[in-house]
């Protein structure tokens, strides 16, 4: 037959005589979502440089190699 004593004030627990300290972690509260309207960001082509855009066919935000901060300089279209 087990035995078990848990003292909270120090965190430990003895079971048939043997003391543990115990560590107890709790997960905390989570950020907020990545949008408020929930659509999602598709990284995977990402670059150096690259600039995050909303593209409204696939609903997501992306961030490629086709736009990036150096073609919006050297002919992109505003």
């Amino acid at each position: 037959m087990s035995n078990i004593n848990v003292t909270q004030n120090k965190n430990t627990v003895t079971v048939n005589g043997e003391t543990r300290v115990v560590t107890v972690k709790a997960q905390g509260p989570q950020g907020p979502t990545f949008s408020s309207s929930g659509a999602t960001l598709n990284d995977s082509s990402k670059v150096d440089g690259s600039v995050v855009f909303f593209d409204s066919s696939s609903g997501t935000f992306k961030a490629d190699s086709t736009t990036t901060k150096l073609t919006l300089v050297n002919g992109g279209n505003f």
